[in-house]
């Protein structure tokens, strides 16, 4: 199996799981309907992990091109590369989204809330407002890289390692994942977002592409910031990088705490 292969099939797996359980518990008359932020949270958990258990040992798993970029980024992974994974995440996450289609495809003509049908697929915020939105992502992909590269200074099994990522996840979810849902993954986002807008989902509302942006950019943001942080802090590496991200992420900080009041409960 090539790499690409690997990210692409890992990342199908990951959004199979993980929009999974989301459809579950938000279609109506699934067997989990109504089952919750904790059934969500810990079930995307576990698709981290058994994706990375799936593919790991070929490609690294990444599945995510905040990831694949933030590697990339402090020089553990080559740049040349780069494309070809999001590539594979962005098609695998969007394959991924298609088998759930069908998996669930009886109940989405039962449910009513064309919110909870692209729930499935994207996120969306709780409150609208676009730079608090990017630091929530952001915040929450700086602490999964940090987390992943900390996991890696530890002495445990290897075979330990996707499973503890995967309760990485859960606890972001847990923890950080209240105001944008948590997509801290672009693929995630992007790819199911494209499989919203193309099935033919029965009254599925828009794909809310005003938003779409925004998983994108805070995750890549905070992914390259927690890389760097992770070099700077942990091991003593002083770049030029890690101070002009910080920067960045001063004044996408300062600009959120700046425009606040015009946040909007729209959703």
């Amino acid at each position: 199996m090539s790499t690409f292969t690997a990210e692409l099939v890992g990342t199908m797996l990951l959004i199979l799981f993980g929009g999974g359980v989301v459809a579950g518990v938000l279609l109506h008359k699934s067997k989990a309907f109504g089952g919750g932020w904790v059934v969500i949270t810990f079930a995307w958990g576990l698709a981290v992990a058994m994706a990375a258990y799936a593919v790991g040992g070929v490609s690294g798993a990444h599945l995510n091109p905040a990831l694949t970029i933030a590697l990339a980024s402090i020089g553990n992974f080559p740049w040349a590369d780069v494309p070809l994974y999001i590539l594979a995440q962005v098609i695998g996450a969007f394959l991924g989204a298609v088998l759930v289609y069908f998996l669930y495809l009886p109940h989405w003509r039962g449910t009513e809330d064309p919110g909870a049908k692209l729930g499935v697929f994207a996120t969306m915020p709780a409150i609208k407002h676009p730079l608090s939105n990017i630091t929530a992502e952001m915040i929450g992909t700086f602490a999964l890289v940090l987390g992943i590269l900390a996991l890696g200074t530890n002495e445990i099994t290897d075979g330990l390692n996707p499973f503890l990522v995967g309760m990485l996840i859960v606890v972001i979810g847990m923890a950080l994942g209240g105001p944008t849902g948590y997509a801290i993954n672009p693929a995630r986002d992007l790819g199911p977002r494209i499989a919203h807008a193309l099935l033919p989902i029965p009254g599925k509302g828009s794909s809310g592409w005003w938003y779409a942006w925004v998983p994108i950019v805070g995750p890549i943001v905070g992914g390259v910031f927690g890389a760097l942080f992770f070099k700077q802090i942990f091991e003593g590496e002083n770049s030029i990088a890690f101070w002009i991200c910080g920067v960045i992420v001063l004044i996408i900080l300062i600009g959120a705490q700046m425009t606040i009041k015009s946040a909007k409960e729209d959703y």
